[in-house]
């Protein structure tokens, strides 16, 4: 078993695990758009020399390859920074990995606030929502679709990777590649598309996805127990496809529900929520994401504040509902 403490980094996880992939699958390949210091995608590349592919600054022409070696056979992973792996790359996605029914893997690092120092141009807020057009990909089977996936942690995305290449459908992957945030272990069951309540209470749902809304989210939790509100924090690490039952549990449960996301209201996760519980179990909502702005530069707590992803607005958010 591996011992995560021992990770410095995301990035670190996110390779390794390809690594270990590759290891035992002979139909694993990498793909990158020139960031292999970013990503350490060297690493893989000295393990598998004939099995990585450095597609310089031209993502859309990544994927058009990722697509081709999928339909050769082939597993493909490509990374590129979120930006770039979403509204750079969408009508290849849409067309030559969607349409044509392939299976890729994208790997969209730095989401949101994470990308810090890379500033507005470099800050996908809409990814979620861009994905989440993508139709599902086979008419004959409709489970087939573009998983998205966000996972909170080093373990969580260790075993989310893996499962995504043994459902053999495409993906996307959203992770910052710095943080180190580590909340799980071999004891506790990760399962793609299967939320997880890290925390049980009867007044109000936080339903959060990714490694810094999970963290505040949780920390919400902790200060909101010091006044007498008892919060359920759900990490929603599969974005699609949504675990509705347990969204339908816990709404039943506390019947008040705060949605976090490192997004855009348009088109993420707090939407999809909303659209689905006022059909079966419509309840008082909040949301805790980016509004119609853009990015900038600046360190996360700074970001964070700015674009008030904090557990101090979780907390106004459930009071507000109380």
């Amino acid at each position: 078993m591996k011992d995560f403490k021992e990770y410095k980094a995301m990035r670190e996880v996110v390779i390794d695990t390809l690594i270990e992939l590759a290891s035992v699958n002979s139909d694993v390949v990498m793909l990158d758009a020139d960031l292999a210091s970013a990503i350490g995608s060297t690493k893989f590349k000295s393990n598998f020399p004939d099995r990585f592919f450095n597609c310089g600054i031209a993502e859309a022409n990544m994927v058009g390859v990722a697509a081709g070696l999928s339909a050769s056979g082939f597993k493909p992973f490509c990374h590129t920074f979120g930006c770039f792996a979403s509204r750079r790359v969408y009508d290849q996605l849409f067309l030559s990995v969607g349409y044509a029914n392939q299976v890729v893997h994208m790997i969209g690092s730095d989401p949101g606030i994470e990308a810090q120092a890379n500033g507005g141009t470099h800050m996908p807020f809409e990814d979620i929502a861009l994905m989440r057009q993508i139709p599902n990909i086979n008419k004959y089977e409709k489970s087939f679709y573009i998983n998205i996936v966000e996972p909170s942690d080093l373990y969580s995305a260790y075993q989310l990777i893996k499962q995504l290449y043994k459902a053999n459908q495409p993906s996307y992957i959203r992770v910052p590649r710095k943080s180190n945030a580590l909340i799980y272990n071999e004891n506790i069951k990760i399962e793609l598309g299967k939320a997880i309540e890290l925390t049980k209470g009867n007044d109000v749902a936080i339903i959060a996805t990714g490694m810094h809304m999970v963290e505040q989210a949780l920390q919400a939790e902790r200060k909101l127990k010091e006044i007498n509100i008892s919060a359920t924090v759900i990490d929603l690490h599969t974005i699609k496809p949504l675990d509705e039952r347990t969204i339908l549990n816990v709404a039943r449960r506390c019947n008040k529900i705060i949605v976090c996301e490192n997004a855009r209201y348009a088109g993420g996760i707090g939407e999809m929520i909303s659209n689905y519980l006022v059909q079966v179990e419509p309840v008082p909502m909040r949301f805790v994401n980016v509004c119609d702005e853009y990015g900038e530069v600046g360190d996360i707590i700074y970001l964070a504040n700015k674009f008030k992803l904090t557990y101090k607005e979780i907390i106004k958010k459930a009071k507000e509902l109380m």
